[in-house]
């Protein structure tokens, strides 16, 4: 059995979500047979080894009881260093084979946390670098998704400072640029409204899309798996139960008992065949043209006639171990197709071929090239 090092929670918005797919994971995994470590990111930045058996609870106030502090060394011979006897005088590297990857938006998504572990040669779960900084940029994924002639609703991009014509009328729905879940996510009625809302938000000061609002428009949601082939699941229709909520919301999706996988939806959604053969080609070439590993979910709009690609999460809510119905994958089966993936695939390697030191043996001062 591998030595898997789940990390979850990290500097982001949706900390306490990370949290509890974290938790869920290094369950899972223990029931299987693993031998888990648990490594909490605090929302300050800093690192801790935790014990698996804990509860959400224990993590209201920071790290829990029995946290063990960590230094993440980013080079060849990096990893998680902790300290170790009376003095703390010796410095031992944590023992993994693998990481398995639970954090949900910010750094941990958005390809800053994988940069790290390629630097270190550590394999990781779900995306790349270039597959998670793909997935989290809302108007990169949507230029990508519209050039290769997918159905897509229009959207430009914006900040506080600068907001770009909009060509279609209101009303709008804005969403962070670069963030997953649906924390920040306001549907607004007119111009003025946006941009008030666009600058006070503070999570849109990063950036922002806008897109047209349309109240007709019903969620579709399928997971993909990319190892050890590339498979689809079930397609979900999640359910609205407030009617008067223009979106599927923060607290419909996880402000629950049973949490994400409690929500009310269809799963298999109940759609006609041709509604579900588009979803499953798009969901299929999306795969390929933004880099997808492991498991992630594809998002999905519809009337019941079109179907208009929306965005994917790379790192889904509870990795998606839900919509595995059709065809049925029990849960720890699935977390170790993941865990296998990241330790077959080939690992991110540098060299400095050509750089042999020629430039600078003939270089002149460079206070000289500054002049």
């Amino acid at each position: 059995m591998m030595k898997v090092c789940v990390i979850f929670g990290g500097p982001s918005p949706e900390h306490d979500v990370s949290i509890l797919t974290g938790l869920q994971a290094s369950r899972i995994l223990q029931n299987a047979g693993h031998s888990v470590t648990c490594i909490y990111w605090s929302k300050a930045g800093e690192f801790f080894e935790t014990p698996p058996e804990l509860e959400a609870r224990d993590y209201l106030e920071g790290p829990p009881k029995g946290h063990r502090p960590l230094r993440f060394v980013v080079n060849s011979n990096g990893g998680f260093f902790y300290q170790e006897g009376l003095l703390a005088r010796r410095i031992k590297r944590l023992e993994l084979d693998v990481v398995l990857n639970a954090c949900h938006g910010g750094p941990g998504e958005d390809g800053t946390l994988q940069a790290a572990l390629d630097l270190c040669g550590i394999p990781y779960t779900g995306p790349s670098y270039v597959g998670a900084f793909v997935g989290m940029d809302k108007y990169l994924f949507y230029c990508m998704a519209r050039d290769a002639g997918m159905p897509v609703l229009d959207r430009v991009a914006g900040s506080a400072l600068r907001l770009t014509k909009i060509s279609f009328d209101p009303p709008y729905i804005l969403k962070p640029r670069f963030g997953g879940s649906s924390i920040g996510i306001e549907v607004v009625a007119d111009r003025a409204t946006l941009e008030s809302v666009a600058k006070n938000s503070v999570h849109l000061r990063g950036g922002f899309v806008v897109e047209p609002y349309r109240e007709d428009l019903f969620d579709l949601n399928i997971a993909v798996k990319t190892w050890p082939r590339l498979e689809l699941s079930a397609i979900e229709r999640p359910l609205r139960e407030d009617s008067q909520r223009a979106v599927l919301d923060y607290e419909q999706k996880y402000m629950r008992r049973e949490g994400l996988e409690g929500m009310a939806r269809e799963v298999p959604a109940k759609l006609n065949s041709e509604i579900e053969e588009t979803i499953r080609r798009f969901a299929t070439e999306i795969a390929n043209i933004a880099a997808v590993r492991s498991v992630a979910r594809i998002d999905f709009l519809s009337d019941g006639e079109e179907v208009y690609l929306n965005e994917i999460n790379t790192i889904p809510g509870a990795l998606s171990v839900y919509l595995w119905v059709d065809p049925r994958i029990e849960p720890a089966e699935l977390l170790e197709q993941m865990l296998e993936e990241a330790v077959q695939a080939p690992p991110r390697t540098f060299d400095a071929t050509g750089a042999e030191g020629s430039l600078l043996r003939v270089a002149s001062s460079i206070a000289s090239k500054l002049a």
